[in-house]
């Protein structure tokens, strides 16, 4: 059992990873007017699987049962991130970025009811709490009421959250049981093979060097994939993918703060309601004010 302690230091690392991920969205944005999708994320995949494989090396001369449980949670965490970025990526080309951030912050939602389903536990109350407040703000954060109508991209973004949310699920079951370090070599190196052997025929490939491309690419490398998802796998073997997911719903924040810094982007009234109840949703579970828990039979 994790102690009161570790889970704080868990809680904030994901908190850091979220950091992470919220600031390089504008970098990423920057970054794609130069490279088609997949190709860009193949390369960032690959660089940062050989900067984790250099690192971790030593852990692949072990054998046992704990390490072959964290090769198989890593293919599998592997393939479903490669998809699951891929569907985020088509579905923004037929949906608005706003709809698009909401949608794949669903999986906020969609981790407690998988983990439901999965484990026969329901959450506690304190969690559905949280969970619900930080959608709400979410909402509030991201979607523009204007223009709420269903567009083609909006079923592909929903694959991609179902997809994070299977992605924090598998990284929470084999982190703990088979170990961080071959898990995140694994996952990440699988990415980059899937999007070797996929790139060229899934889009037109095509790259143009820049020297901001190529910042871009080792900042999303070894900042936004190799740092960010060994962090992650070291983290969740300290909380519960509940607990991952809902710290995971601050990005929008952290984008919105990395935007005003970079690019003077403002916050609405709304926007920021939204934002002051994703930070309540996160204490809320922080300091569980509700403690019942039930079994499904």
């Amino acid at each position: 059992m994790s102690g009161p302690s570790i889970v704080w230091k868990a809680d904030l690392v994901l908190v850091f990873i979220t950091l992470i991920w919220g600031s390089t969205f504008v970098v990423v944005k920057h970054a794609l007017a130069g490279a088609s999708t997949l190709l860009f994320l193949t390369l960032r995949f690959t660089l940062a699987a050989l900067v984790l494989a250099a690192l971790y090396r030593g852990h692949f001369t072990e054998s046992g049962p704990r390490r072959n449980l964290a090769l198989r949670g890593g293919v599998a965490a592997g393939l479903v991130l490669i998809v699951a970025y891929y569907f985020q990526t088509q579905g923004l080309r037929f949906t608005t970025p706003s709809k698009s951030a909401f949608i794949t912050g669903l999986s906020v939602v969609l981790v407690p009811l998988l983990a439901a389903l999965v484990h026969r536990i329901l959450p506690s109350l304190s969690e559905v709490v949280g969970v619900l407040t930080a959608t709400a703000g979410m909402a509030m954060m991201t979607v523009r009421w204007e223009d709420l109508r269903i567009e083609k991209g909006d079923g592909l973004t929903m694959v991609c959250a179902l997809g994070f949310a299977v992605h924090i699920l598998i990284v929470g079951r084999y982190s703990a049981a088979g170990g961080f370090a071959v898990l995140s070599v694994t996952q990440i190196a699988t990415a980059a093979l899937a999007g070797w052997g996929t790139f060229w025929w899934l889009e037109t490939p095509h790259i143009a060097w820049s020297p901001g491309l190529a910042a871009a690419l080792a900042v999303t490398a070894l900042l936004a994939t190799a740092l960010a998802f060994t962090a992650m796998a070291w983290a969740q073997q300290h909380t519960s993918p509940t607990h991952t997911a809902l710290i995971f719903a601050l990005e929008p924040v952290f984008a919105w703060f990395t935007s005003w810094l970079v690019e003077g982007e403002t916050l609405g009234r709304t926007a920021a309601a939204g934002a002051a109840l994703i930070l309540a949703g996160v204490l809320i579970v922080e300091l569980k004010p509700f403690h019942n828990r039930g079994n499904l039979n």
